[in-house]
C-alpha cells in the first residue's frame, strides 16, 4: 500500500513507477522456512552453536535469547534480551531470569524512567477516553493495537470491581457503549494468535477466560480490513475510539486519522507506548503545534496526552531487576535500543555491579 502511493505521486510527476520490497506472495511463501520452536528448549545449530528461548514477557512469543558458542575449545555465552516486557502486563508472563552469561546485550528503551501503577494509568486512561466521548470527540490511540487494548480493558474491569462511585460508573458506561475501532489489517489475525496461545497468558487470565470473561472479546470491539472500512471511520461523526498502526505515527492508517483529527480540539490523540526521536509521534508529544502529514500542514489543536505506564518495555526498576537476577554476572553488557540519556543513566546505575561496562549508539 506504502508503494501505490508512493507511485501514484510518481507518476502524475512523470518519474518511473518504482518496485514494491517485496510482494504479498513473497511474504506468505517465506512462512515456508519458519521452524516453530519452545520457549526453554536448547536448539543445536551446529555442534559448536546452541540456542535457548527465553519468555520476555514483551508481546506474545518474544523472546530473550541464550547463545552459547565453543571456539578453539573454548565456551562463551551471550544473552539478547530484546525487547524486555514489564512484570504486571496482566496478560503475559513476567520475563525469565536469566543466571549467567559472559556478555549481555540488553535493551535500554526506559533505562533512564519509571512507569506510573496500573491503577492510576487505567483510571486516568478512562477519565481522558470518557471526557473525550462526553465533549462529542474521537479518541485516537497510535498503537500496534492487539493486546494493549485489551490490557487497558482488563484492568479498568479490574477498577470496576473496587469503584462504585456515580462519577466512576458513568465514566466506565461511557466507555463501553461507545464504538472501539481496531483499524489494522493484522489485528484480526494476531487476535487469533492470541486465542490460540492462552497458555502463556498469566493464570489470573487463564482462570478468568475458563470463566467465560475473555480478555480479548468486549462490547463494542470491532475491526476494519479493508482500506474503505478505514477511511468510512473519518466519515462518521459518532464519538468513538480508534486504535490504529504505527505506534510512532511514521507510517500506515494512524496518519490519514491524525489528518482528521489533529485539529479537532475536540479530539485526542492519546499515546500509549514508547515515542523514538525524528518520529512524527515523537513531534506532537513533544508540543509541536503544526505537522506535516502528506504534505499538508495539520495544525495539532487536539488534546495530546501520553500515558507511558502502557508501554511494552520494561521501565528502569524492571531493567535493573534483570540484571541483578544474575547469578554469575557478565563480562561487558552492550546497551542498545535507547536514547542517549536511557543508556546513560543504566549505565551510572548498574557500574558497581559488574566487572565492566560498554554501550554503543545504534538503536535497533
Amino acid at each position: 500500500m506504502e508503494i501505490e502511493w508512493r507511485n501514484r505521486k510518481r507518476k502524475r510527476k512523470g518519474e518511473k513507477e518504482l518496485p514494491p520490497l517485496y510482494t504479498a506472495e513473497e511474504a506468505v511463501r517465506c512462512l515456508e522456512i519458519f521452524e516453530p520452536v519452545q520457549y526453554d528448549e536448547i536448539v543445536e545449530i551446529t555442534e559448536d552453536i546452541h540456542v535457548r528461548f527465553n519468555d520476555a514477557g514483551h508481546m506474545l512469543g518474544s523472546s530473550i535469547i541464550e547463545l552459547w558458542t565453543k571456539e578453539d575449545g573454548k565456551e562463551t555465552k551471550t544473552v539478547f534480551t530484546g525487547d524486555l516486557g514489564n512484570n504486571d502486563i496482566p496478560l503475559l508472563d513476567s520475563p525469565t531470569m536469566i543466571e549467567s552469561a559472559d556478555y549481555l546485550v540488553m535493551e535500554s528503551t526506559y533505562g533512564s524512567r519509571l512507569h506510573v501503577r496500573n491503577d492510576e494509568k487505567a483510571e486516568l486512561f478512562l477519565n481522558i477516553v470518557s471526557e473525550t466521548l462526553d465533549n462529542g470527540g474521537t479518541v485516537v490511540i497510535p498503537s500496534f493495537a492487539v493486546g494493549r487494548t485489551q490490557e487497558i480493558l482488563y484492568e479498568i474491569n479490574k477498577l470496576k470491581e473496587i469503584k462504585d462511585d456515580e462519577e466512576f460508573i458513568h465514566k466506565y458506561k461511557t466507555l463501553m457503549k461507545s464504538n472501539v475501532y481496531v483499524d489494522s489489517p493484522l489485528a484480526i489475525s494476531a487476535t487469533e494468535v492470541f486465542r490460540e496461545n492462552t497458555n502463556l497468558f498469566e493464570p489470573e487470565i487463564k482462570e478468568a477466560i475458563i470463566k467465560g470473561d475473555n480478555p480479548l472479546e468486549f462490547p463494542g470491539l470491532k475491526f476494519t480490513q479493508t482500506a474503505d472500512e478505514s477511511k468510512a471511520l473519518n466519515e462518521d461523526p459518532t464519538p468513538s475510539i480508534i486504535i490504529s498502526a504505527s505506534g510512532m505515527c511514521d507510517v500506515g492508517r494512524i496518519k490519514h486519522h491524525l489528518k482528521h483529527n489533529l485539529w479537532n480540539p475536540k479530539s485526542t490523540i492519546l499515546f500509549v507506548g514508547y515515542q523514538a526521536p525524528g518520529t512524527l509521534g515523537y513531534s506532537i508529544v513533544n508540543g509541536a503545534k503544526k505537522v506535516k502529514i502528506f504534505g499538508e500542514e495539520i495544525a495539532v489543536n487536539a488534546r495530546i496526552e501520553y500515558i507511558e505506564g502502557y508501554s511494552g518495555h520494561a521501565d528502569q526498576e524492571g531493567l535493573m531487576n534483570f540484571i541483578y537476577s544474575f547469578i554469575q554476572k557478565p563480562k561487558h553488557i552492550f546497551l542498545v535500543h535507547g536514547e542517549e540519556e536511557s543508556r546513560k543513566s543504566s549505565k551510572r546505575k548498574n557500574r558497581a555491579r559488574c566487572e565492566n561496562w560498554c554501550y554503543y549508539t545504534r538503536l535497533w
